[in-house]
């Protein structure tokens, strides 16, 4: 079967219905041509944009000379109330300064080093799916995944459950934040003066406000535990008193918050879409859910990190969600001078779009773009297209800095679950993907669990 993917619009529509699709679900907003373009070009009164699907453009803007196309500022609107100035939204010397600060908690090594607490929030949401699979339940999977990655996080970062009173609110209220928050707002299409209101919706800043006001709390606590010499040797105490190589200045307070804001929207938002799909494509690929099933007999009771290098199959199926469905669709440059693109005039403050998801279902790149096959990975087509044109983490300088984080905790979640239960569809409850702040489902991803 072909996994779900959205109907595109009419190839011309009037900018009107244009900006009201893109704000309801900017996939079904884009023509099907986008699909097999290397480049497409879309004009406004106000600006214009240029999406690029072509490999060596996109390595261009990527990795070649990223400082030349920096984050667009427009996008930044939108998230700007709960991210502030995290290294998401930065561009410069700015952002070079928190990647220095940041990057060190992520590297290799220190993924070894998270391990027991993924370990233990797996089998937490182990043990929630199991109550349910007694009953024989339908259950909405997002919502577990969601938990489940909220745990990763709290876990990894300040060494709390999700159970803990603060990471519990967090929890709930990001939950209120993403059913309100569209990817854009008004002032990602018109140029508004720095003066004038950004009109986002009140409950999303009220919700952003009480999400950054609890995330102050539990970094105002962790620095006196860090003054007081008793503060666990987690991520966030890593981050903190990492200094910065060149000038010698660690993160205050405030820049904490910004930086904790993104790692929950990254680090949760994203890796519940990215499970939730997995989980519903092996669900409808049962021959593969067995293959996945065997393979995670190789886990045993207690963590081991070299487990995971023993869990190939997993990954692959964890890599063909991540193209299926890239959790983030679209990112959004922007050219600091004149450019020229497949002999096209690309003005200087023009729009860079670069598109996951496009790219990932390309017609011209990938065989068998819109199935489900993990087995591509092991093809000359598969591995030529892992190097060329997937990228769901970005690429370049700019590629996110929990991408191995993702990726073990992905692989460990998928190959739990599946070990100890079965997953089969809801025939009525095809899952329909739209993108708000993630890849997600328009009515969540509904799953009927058994035990194994």
């Amino acid at each position: 079967m072909i996994p779900p993917k959205p109907n595109s619009r009419p190839d011309k529509v009037s900018l009107l219905r244009y900006l009201k699709l893109f704000r309801a679900d900017l996939l079904s907003a884009q023509p099907v041509r986008l699909y097999r373009a290397w480049m497409a070009e879309f004009r406004t009164p106000f600006f214009r944009s240029y999406m690029i699907n072509q490999p060596e453009l996109v390595k261009t803007v990527l990795k070649d000379r990223p400082m030349d196309f920096p984050k667009s500022g427009r996008i930044a609107e939108g998230l700007r109330p709960l991210l502030g100035n995290s290294v998401f939204v930065t561009n410069g010397e700015t952002w070079q300064r928190q990647r220095r600060i940041i990057d060190p908690a992520f590297e290799g090594g220190r993924l070894k080093e998270t391990y027991p607490a993924m370990w233990d929030a797996a089998q937490a949401a182990l043990t929630r799916l199991k109550a349910e699979a007694s009953a024989g339940a339908e259950v909405e999977i997002e919502e577990h995944t969601s938990h489940a990655a909220a745990d990763v996080i709290f876990r990894t970062l300040f060494s709390l459950p999700i159970e803990h009173d603060v990471a519990q609110a967090v929890f709930h209220e990001f939950r209120a934040y993403q059913r309100t928050q569209p990817i854009l707002n008004l002032a990602a299409f018109l140029p508004l003066p720095r003066w004038m209101p950004r009109f986002h919706r009140r409950s999303t800043k009220a919700a952003a406000t009480r999400i950054r006001a609890l995330i102050t709390e539990l970094t105002a606590a962790r620095q006196s535990e860090i003054v007081a010499g008793r503060a666990p040797d987690d991520l966030a105490t890593k981050i903190m008193t990492r200094a910065d190589p060149q000038t010698g200045e660690t993160f205050s307070t405030e820049e904490m918050v910004d930086q904790v804001a993104i790692f929950f929207l990254a680090g949760h938002e994203t890796s519940a879409s990215a499970l939730a799909w997995a989980l519903w494509l092996v669900a409808a690929h049962p021959e593969w859910q067995a293959r996945l099933a065997d393979e995670a007999e190789a886990l045993g009771d207690t963590p081991d990190f070299a487990d995971i290098a023993k869990l190939r199959l997993s990954r692959d199926v964890f890599r063909e969600a991540l193209r299926l469905y890239p959790p983030v669709p679209m990112m959004v440059r922007e050219a600091s001078c004149p450019e020229r693109f497949r002999e096209r005039d690309v003005p200087k403050g023009a729009q860079v779009v670069l598109s996951p998801w496009h790219q990932h279902r390309h017609e011209r790149l990938w065989d068998n773009p819109d199935g489900f096959d993990p087995a591509r990975w092991g093809t000359e087509n598969g591995r030529h297209c892992a190097r060329e044109a997937y990228m769901p983490f970005s690429a370049g300088p700019r590629v996110c800095t929990g991408a191995g984080f993702a990726m073990v905790e992905g692989v460990l979640l998928l190959s739990l679950i599946l070990r100890d239960l079965k997953l089969e569809v809801v025939p009525a409850r095809t899952p329909e993907p739209v993108a708000f702040l993630t890849v997600r489902a328009r009515d969540g991803i509904w799953l009927r669990i058994s035990p194994r």
